[in-house]
């Protein structure tokens, strides 16, 4: 689970949520999709995959969206998780 903070002042990963969901902030606002774009992108960046490997599933139109990754063993996208976790908790 993702929840997205649109038209944010300064695009990044905020953390994680106790429900466990990471907390990402994008400066495209909600309008026409362009946060949802914006949020895709930036997943793929992170995990190092190609935006089309990324897609939201549920919560298009919400905050909080399911995505979907395509390409990555579970261990791996925890991995990867866990390591921007890291580097946002270090101002990196």
């Amino acid at each position: 689970m993702v929840r997205v903070q649109p038209g944010a002042k300064r695009a990044g990963l905020k953390g994680r949520r106790a429900d466990g969901a990471l907390q990402v902030a994008v400066t495209a606002p909600a309008e026409g999709g362009r946060a949802n774009r914006a949020v895709v992108e930036m997943l793929a960046e992170w995990l190092g995959i190609r935006p089309r490997q990324v897609r939201i599933a549920r919560g298009a139109a919400a905050r909080s969206k399911s995505v979907e990754i395509d390409g990555l063993e579970p261990a791996v996208l925890e991995r990867r998780i866990a390591e921007l976790g890291r580097t946002s908790e270090h101002g990196e």
